[in-house]
């Protein structure tokens, strides 16, 4: 149901209100029907709510309606929202309405509450909120909880603050000027419902069978004929059965794109992420450095001076070796002087070392970045056939999975099987491979194992190279060169008693070196 859609259906309440209301009824376990009551509806009326996605709709209907509260959330909104229907508002022209009521006193006092429907397709929801103004309040019970596991942006708990949908800016249909139409005579028919608020495919349609326009036209000189077409929307938001037609399809289509695109989108952001924290890893190592610097700077004059320092003592002041004055050097004091020095030469050797392996990846990785960020932003203006052969080339790009890691295949045609986590890493080695198997590991780096089930028979170099890029591309040695990766039969691999899942020991490696990125 469109926003225009909406309107038209508040517009009719509106001018009736305030409206006794005489109770609720429920034909089925997603719709609500509210009897109402006054001198100016002519006789009882009901106000249909159903919430079920991904078509929700409101509307008035003289139907006889019943049937009991057939979940929690009905039986609430039986019990608590009651009285007199004091007035209905819609947040602009978008899909999301609030219904006040005034409490009622009684046995047991009933207090003021707002009864918000989201009519918004597959989010459709239909929540009570404690007395207030707008749209925004405390959720007093929901009809469809959304936790952070089924919506991470967006969430919808009893108890929790409701806050309505982003802002946004469209034109309003109902008041749209010459001025503002002819703006829009460059813009095909079918698009102005992107520009103007209200209005959905059905409705984008519907304009432009009344303009009597294709939807791909360009108005030109005609937009006066589609700026009446759409002031005859806004008095009478019904749709022809062959719009409808049109509408539907146009729906079921963006739909569609809409459900590739988040499907795609998503682990790009996930990579875009990674890449953007890996950029700050290689920052966070070039400061890191100043204080590489400064611990050889220490040790040097440790080591110069060591006759000099006192056995147990816990700082010393050594003239700097610039003639610029005396310096403090904090000490160790269970150390001596050389200890003491060693350990900041050794310290220092790690912050240089770790900055080099990342400053190495950095080119790359902002490559990366930048080719990860090109293809999200070409997502969000890809019609269905760019996302339907886009989505065609990930399946077909993606490496087969298996119940146990994710699967490829080696230049000699040998299953590779790679462990995804812990867990996995525990299966391929301890459960899936026999013992003469071949396992990879990146030395020195934590990471995946890697099973190549050879069937007892060595490996070939081009086999033995394509699973050791399988292991440095999955560890974190991801990206760099001269990655070493160890290799050994299953047989040689043993899991330490009490050690954590995926830990493990092993004997009678070989040790080649390779590239950190994936094989082709």
């Amino acid at each position: 149901m469109e926003g225009l859609m909406l309107a038209r259906v508040l517009r009719d309440l509106r001018g009736q209100l305030p409206l006794r209301t005489l109770g609720w009824a429920f034909p089925d376990e997603t719709t609500a029907a509210l009897l109402l009551a006054g001198p100016r509806l002519g006789g009882q009326t009901n106000l249909v709510l159903a919430y079920r996605p991904p078509q929700p709709v409101v509307y008035l209907s003289r139907e006889r309606l019943r049937g009991d509260p057939r979940s929690p959330f009905q039986r609430f909104l039986a019990a608590r929202v009651r009285g007199d229907l004091l007035r209905a508002e819609q947040l602009k022209l978008d899909r999301v309405i609030t219904l006040h009521f005034a409490g009622e006193t009684g046995f047991v006092d009933q207090p003021p509450t707002r009864l918000l429907f989201e009519v918004t397709g597959r989010n459709a929801n239909l929540l009570v909120l404690d007395e207030g103004e707008g749209f925004e309040g405390r959720i007093v019970m929901a009809a469809r909880e959304i936790t952070g596991s089924r919506n991470r942006f967006r969430t919808i708990r009893t108890g929790g603050r409701y806050t309505p949908p982003p802002p946004y800016e469209k034109l309003d249909p109902r008041t749209l000027t010459s001025e503002q139409a002819q703006t829009l005579r460059h813009v095909p028919v079918g698009r102005w419902r992107e520009q103007l608020d209200g209005m959905g495919p059905l409705l984008g349609a519907e304009l432009a069978r009344r303009a009597d326009l294709g939807p791909a036209e360009v108005p030109g000189e005609a937009w006066p004929r589609v700026l009446a077409a759409v002031q005859s929307l806004v008095a009478d938001p019904t749709v022809s059965e062959g719009a409808l037609q049109d509408g539907a399809r146009e729906a079921a289509r963006g739909e569609k794109a809409a459900t590739l695109r988040k499907a795609l989108r998503e682990p790009l952001d996930k990579r875009v992420t990674l890449l953007r924290n890996q950029l700050a890893d290689v920052t966070r190592a070039e400061a890191g450095l100043t204080d590489a610097a400064r611990d050889r700077q220490e040790a040097d004059l440790l080591m110069a001076y060591a006759h000099t320092v006192p056995t147990g003592a816990s700082s010393v002041t050594l003239p700097a070796f610039d003639g610029s004055g005396e310096q403090p050097v904090s000490l160790e004091p269970q150390l001596s002087a050389v200890q003491n020095a060693e350990k900041r030469y050794a310290r220092a050797r790690r912050r240089e070392e770790v900055y080099l392996r990342l400053a190495e990846r950095e080119d790359t990785l902002r490559a990366e970045l930048a080719e990860a960020e090109a293809r999200v932003q070409a997502l969000d203006t890809a019609d269905l056939p760019d996302l339907e052969a886009l989505n065609t080339r990930v399946q077909q790009e993606r490496p087969e999975k298996s119940p146990y890691g994710t699967r490829f295949t080696t230049p000699g045609g040998l299953e590779a099987l790679v462990g995804r986590n812990n867990k996995e890493n525990a299966t391929l080695t301890h459960r899936i491979g026999r013992s003469m198997d071949w396992w990879f590991h990146a030395q020195g780096y934590p990471g995946s194992h890697v099973l190549v089930r050879g069937g007892g028979r060595d490996l070939d170099l081009p086999d033995i190279l394509y699973a050791a890029r399988l292991a440095a591309a999955n560890s974190k040695a991801r990206g760099s060169s001269n990655v070493p990766v160890d290799y050994t039969r299953i047989k040689h691999v043993w899991k330490p008693r009490g050690a954590p899942a995926g830990q493990v020991h092993y004997t009678d490696q070989k040790t080649v070196f390779v590239d950190g990125t994936l094989p082709e």
